[in-house]
């Protein structure tokens, strides 16, 4: 899946734009085929809740929709004018303050499968953590299925940098030649995290296989003073990885070596598609946290000098790095 670069005579001056213009065929929205949902608990307050995913209509993005709620529920988008906490988490609310905590698997879900519209019942304050990663929410995107819709698929592309910087920590956005790629880096002092770095290259394959089953994780010197501020409540060793110095305290250890990294940049992958849209841009994260890109987000959306929306085109795929052919960029 692919983007316009440029203007249609600019990828190739030997074809005129007329003609080009006419080959050219657009990405179109996609949306669920069917419904299907799945039950969990929530991993910072604890409460079982059930989850539905519905198709929804061209143009009608991510909705979130309590329906634990008396007189039907509150519809709240997926947008970051809608953000109203990322401490631990990333928090969307209505004007009325109803909320939905820990969207950012879920979201993640959605930007790495190409899902741009979708309405997202929940009975409860948020989304079930399931087993602390992307995995589970994927298997119900593929069970369900997707089908293109009558409306062009746009991003977002980034057209001059962006940064913000906080004590150590360093979150970017800036222009990129094609698709999504997220770079991320962490420095823990517990040994069994460490330094570790990741860099990827984003498509339906690379999330599936390096992103999506990276779980969540914390620290176990940490869990009292969490719960102490209302958050991990539902924190267990089922939906996270907890770690003790240079010790995984979850039995059968983690799925792969920088398993913590790569969570990062799924958290990263779900809060950047609170724009609605793809971004075809360059993300880095060092040592940054949901808070960290949700600073550098209110920058970006204030100053629309800075980027541009674009329809997406199938035939760019030979000249972007976003496709079936993505790789990873660079692994250490």
């Amino acid at each position: 899946m692919t983007f316009d670069a440029s203007s249609p005579s600019t990828l190739n001056p030997s074809i005129s734009s007329s003609a080009s213009a006419r080959r050219r065929k657009h990405v179109l929205q996609r949306t669920l085929k069917t419904s299907i949902g799945c039950t969990g608990i929530g991993l910072h307050t604890g409460v079982r809740v059930s989850m539905k995913l519905h198709p929804a209509e061209a143009d009608t993005g991510i909705v979130f929709r309590r329906v634990d709620l008396i007189g039907g529920g509150a519809e709240i988008p997926a947008d970051w004018s809608r953000v109203t906490d990322s401490r631990m988490c990333t928090v969307i609310a209505d004007e009325n303050g109803v909320s939905i905590a820990t969207v950012e698997h879920l979201m993640s879900t959605f930007a790495g499968l190409e899902i741009d519209n979708a309405i997202v019942e929940i009975n409860g304050p948020e989304v079930p953590a399931m087993d602390g990663s992307a995995a589970p929410f994927a298997f119900l995107v593929e069970c369900a299925g997707a089908v293109e819709q009558g409306a062009v698929r746009r991003a977002m592309r980034i057209i001059k940098p962006y940064s913000y910087k906080s004590n150590g920590r360093v979150v970017t956005l800036g222009p990129w030649k094609g698709g999504l790629r997220v770079d991320f880096t962490i420095d823990f002092r517990a040994a069994a995290i460490g330094l570790q770095s990741c860099s990827f290259v984003v498509d339906r394959e690379c999330f599936k296989a390096e992103i999506s089953r990276a779980r969540t994780f914390g620290l176990l010197s940490d869990v009292t003073a969490l719960r102490e501020a209302g958050l991990a409540r539902g924190g267990n060793l089922d939906n996270a990885i907890v770690v003790d110095g240079n010790r995984i305290l979850n039995e059968e250890g983690l799925r792969h070596a920088h398993e913590f990294v790569h969570h990062k940049a799924l958290d990263a992958l779900g809060d950047l598609y609170l724009t609605g849209y793809p971004i075809i841009g360059h993300f880095v994260g060092r040592c940054s946290s949901h808070a960290d890109t949700a600073r550098l987000m209110r920058q970006v959306l204030a100053d629309t000098s800075g980027w541009e929306m674009v329809d997406l085109y199938e035939d760019d795929l030979a000249t972007a790095a976003w496709g079936s052919e993505s790789k990873v960029v660079a692994f250490a």
